[in-house]
């Protein structure tokens, strides 16, 4: 199954074809009001964490190191990832950031790891629930 997850600056305008959005930073973004972004929500728990995005924003770390450590903490939560699951299987879902560079911020990171849960689970679906060699052969009993 193929899903459509988009990535948008949140100062940018809001599109019918946006589908469901979710703002996924800590931070409120500056001078915006919530009744203008026509947010499906604001989704802080698969951002990353305040730490590690004080050392990406101040330079401290790259962005190579910035998104390694970022999937990792998306690893040790798999729960954060399920409400974007349920969205992206309604449709349309688009991530949305205050970031200005969209390509260098955590959002292309989520949308890698929101697709393979998704992929994940969708595979684990179609794997049988037991195995046909665990079937028992003697439907029969001596009473």
């Amino acid at each position: 199954m193929s899903y459509d997850i988009a990535l948008k600056r949140i100062y940018h305008p809001v599109e019918p074809e946006d589908g469901a959005r979710l703002l996924v930073d800590r931070l409120w973004p500056r001078g915006k009001l919530r009744e203008s972004l026509a947010l499906t929500d604001w989704y802080r728990d698969a951002s990353p964490s305040p730490a590690l995005r004080r050392l990406y924003h101040e330079g401290d770390i790259s962005f190579g190191v910035f998104a390694t450590r970022y999937r990792g903490e998306l690893r040790d939560s798999p729960d954060s990832l399920l409400p974007l699951m349920r969205l992206a299987r309604q449709g349309r879902l688009t991530l949305l950031s205050a970031a200005r560079d969209l390509d260098a911020s955590h959002l292309p990171v989520l949308k890698e790891a929101v697709l393979a849960a998704l992929h994940d689970e969708d595979a684990a679906d179609r794997e049988p629930a037991s195995s046909p060699c665990f079937m028992t052969q003697d439907h029969h009993h001596d009473a």
